[in-house]
């Protein structure tokens, strides 16, 4: 069933709707994170058209061609085919000419209940299917199951696909969707713990204040999201400890390679950088450079790229057992921190905003650090030799002037393009206590939370 909040994912539909019209057949892999909207997007495409839809599970085989047979009784009858994937395929296709969308989703289930699983649908499509008119679609929210049997050079499907779709956490200018009557202040409140993730947003959508839905979504005994990191964790990794502790020591502000390996006791790189590794392919932890240095600078720092995760480890795994006795004083506890959490999420999403900006373009984004230096926000423009320095004040009556003083004193620092750049000023905040439009002769932004508005609109 299709929920009624379907938000975005236009260029995602618009691919699956071109590759529908093509004649021929055609296999997408559709993959992303647990509750990013997969399958809501699976179901919108389908609607409407002739197809089967079918969820595995964690059953056995003979179990999942059951269901799959059940599933597939509205358009064809297969209850004499026999029970082997490759038959059934066989039948579809000898007895459906017209075009016909196949959809297996969670189909990690079935690599787990039926070994070698892969390697049969790989038969499947080099001996049936290539020359149909079906239009498969194999769905995963297992991303390391995806990627080893169906996307990487090994996997026994790779290079069987006609296209594919990595469903990604939406950013905040669709996030802002789910809200009709949230103020921007709370809507970036919300964002800063449940992030893109669809289904979490959805979650925060009732008209409560910020800290009740976090005590009813994510504190409490029986709240849905009260395990979902370690339960991700468990679903994509051997070691979940091992993760947690890396990520537990990224929250804790131990962004640099050294002091992670301190805090999680490893002897040496070597030992941990597997661990990163695949953290950041899976999307939950990023390595950061400042924006004007080279790929392989030694400068990088670490992040919780995933919002909820950040939010999580800084505030419920410190607290779990305080959570069994009093989720007053674990209520008591984020609201002290709230804000600086916030602020990490708000800087964010101003660079992300500065895309909208007109007429400056810029071709990249960032931060930018030097010893103890940092500014929030660095833009840049190669062709032109534009560059924009930025602060981010989760703060309200902000005194553009001195922050912008301060600005123009890092930035003589900032070794990029010297004597031929053009520089100017960004400065996000609530709200200012006097905005202003240049300084040094040069052009200064100022938005406050009414500009941020305007801007997504």
């Amino acid at each position: 069933m299709i929920t009624k909040t379907f938000v975005n994912r236009e260029s995602e539909l618009k691919a699956l709707e071109e590759r529908y019209n093509r004649k021929g057949f055609e296999f997408i892999p559709i993959y992303g994170r647990r509750r990013v909207g997969k399958t809501e997007l699976i179901l919108r495409f389908i609607k409407n058209k002739k197809s089967i839809y079918f969820l595995a599970t964690s059953g056995s085989k003979k179990e999942n061609i059951m269901r799959f047979k059940q599933a597939a009784s509205k358009v064809i009858d297969l209850s004499l085919v026999r029970e082997e994937w490759e038959d059934i395929f066989k039948y579809i296709k000898e007895n459906i000419k017209e075009k016909i969308i196949i959809v297996i989703d969670e189909f990690p289930y079935l690599l787990e209940s039926e070994q070698g699983a892969s390697s049969i649908f790989q038969r499947i499509i080099d001996t049936i299917l290539k020359e149909s008119n079906i239009f498969l679609i194999l769905c995963g929210s297992s991303l390391s199951m995806m990627y080893k049997e169906v996307l990487t050079y090994k996997a026994p499907l790779y290079g069987r696909r006609t296209g594919q779709i990595h469903l990604k956490p939406l950013n905040f200018r669709d996030a802002t969707k789910f809200f009709q009557r949230k103020s921007l202040e709370e809507i970036i409140r919300i964002y800063s713990v449940c992030g893109g993730m669809p289904a979490y947003l959805k979650e925060f959508t009732e008209n409560k204040d910020i800290f009740s839905l976090i005590r009813e979504k994510i504190l409490e005994k029986d709240a849905i999201l009260r395990e979902e990191p370690m339960f991700l964790l468990r679903t994509e990794f051997r070691d979940p400890k091992i993760y947690s502790s890396i990520l537990t020591a990224i929250s804790l502000g131990n962004r640099t390679l050294g002091k992670i390996i301190n805090y999680c006791g490893f002897p040496n790189k070597t030992g941990i950088m597997p661990y990163l590794y695949n953290l950041e392919y899976l999307e939950y932890m990023e390595r950061e450079i400042p924006i004007t240095e080279k790929p392989r600078s030694k400068k990088g720092l670490y992040f919780i790229k995933d919002y909820f995760f950040d939010f999580w480890f800084k505030f419920v795994r410190p607290n779990i057992s305080l959570l069994e006795q009093n989720v007053d004083e674990v209520i008591k506890k984020i609201k002290e921190k709230f804000n600086l959490h916030v602020s990490y999420a708000f800087e964010n999403i101003c660079r992300e905003l500065l895309f909208y900006i007109k007429p400056a373009k810029f071709t990249r984004v960032g931060r930018w650090w030097h010893k103890d230096k940092e500014m929030d926000v660095v833009a840049l423009n190669e062709k032109t030799k534009e560059i924009l320095f930025g602060e981010c004040k989760w703060q309200n009556k902000v005194n553009a002037e001195k922050i912008c003083k301060e600005l123009a004193e890092k930035a003589e620092q900032v070794q990029w393009h010297n004597r031929e750049r053009k520089e100017s000023f960004a400065i996000f905040a609530k709200s200012f206590s006097k905005k202003i439009s240049k300084f040094e002769g040069k052009k200064v932004y100022c938005f406050d939370l009414k500009d941020l508005e305007w801007l997504l609109k």
